[in-house]
């Protein structure tokens, strides 16, 4: 039985870092299982809702990235970011994310994220305004590809929900604490992080124009998108383990 009711305990391990991330969108439509499962690397199955598979894209912003043993330093450790993924479990347990991409505006993060977490991060160009409770935000893929790969959107945020309570389709959507990473012969590795759930806020999306999911080999989604905001979180980060 996959369990989705204790997602916020802390791992015993030590922390290997620490980010904060800022004024996040969730993006989320549904897909056929099917569809999603092909591109899931072996020992990995999709994790629905009410027999419904999701792709999320989620924008949002970091700051005070940093290791365990350093401070942060400005502007390496802030930078925007954002991913589009699924949610998985491995063998009927550990709900996680299984990340298609993820975008960042740091150069460095990207080729560290790359070759030590074996995450598919790509350099983009990205920018985020913020006036009053309206958000822009766009991102343009630069390296290494697929390309192109675009995202703009424009959004306002509502009233406050809270935190999402365990059973209810937002705290399946948001509520996740582990990333699975494949290492091709060497299996699967899982990476968990830690923080409090996220204070959930409605959000109306004003704009949108992406192209992110096709080259992730993703069919295109139909319809308006779920749409979630949050102000954030302030995260600790655990090194991968053998799944």
């Amino acid at each position: 039985m996959i369990d989705r009711l204790s997602p916020t305990r802390r791992p015993d391990q030590r922390v290997r870092g620490y980010q904060k991330w800022r004024s996040l969108l969730f993006l989320h439509w549904s897909l056929p299982v099917e569809a999603v499962q092909r591109l899931l690397p072996p020992g990995l199955s999709v994790d629905t809702f009410e027999g419904r598979a999701f792709v999320g894209v989620i924008p949002f912003t970091m700051r005070g990235v940093r290791p365990r043993f350093a401070p942060a330093v400005a502007p390496v450790s802030n930078f925007h970011e954002l991913n589009v993924r699924t949610y998985v479990h491995h063998e009927g347990r550990d709900p996680g994310i299984w990340f298609f991409s993820l975008e960042a505006a740091n150069s460095l993060a990207v080729r560290l994220a790359r070759r030590f977490w074996h995450l598919p991060y790509q350099r983009a160009r990205m920018s985020m305004e913020t006036q009053g409770n309206e958000v822009r935000y766009a991102s343009e893929r630069l390296w290494p590809g697929p390309l192109p790969a675009r995202f703009r959107a424009r959004w306002r945020t509502g009233e406050e929900l809270g935190t999402a309570q365990p059973g209810t389709f937002e705290h399946f959507l948001v509520e996740r604490y582990i990333l699975y990473a494949d290492l091709g012969p060497r299996g699967l590795r899982l990476g968990r992080v830690h923080h409090h759930p996220y204070l959930l806020r409605k959000a109306e999306l004003l704009e949108l124009d992406q192209d992110l999911l096709a080259p992730a080999g993703l069919p295109p989604v139909e319809g308006a998108p779920h749409v979630l905001h949050s102000p954030g979180v302030d995260v600790e980060v655990f090194g991968l383990q053998r799944v």
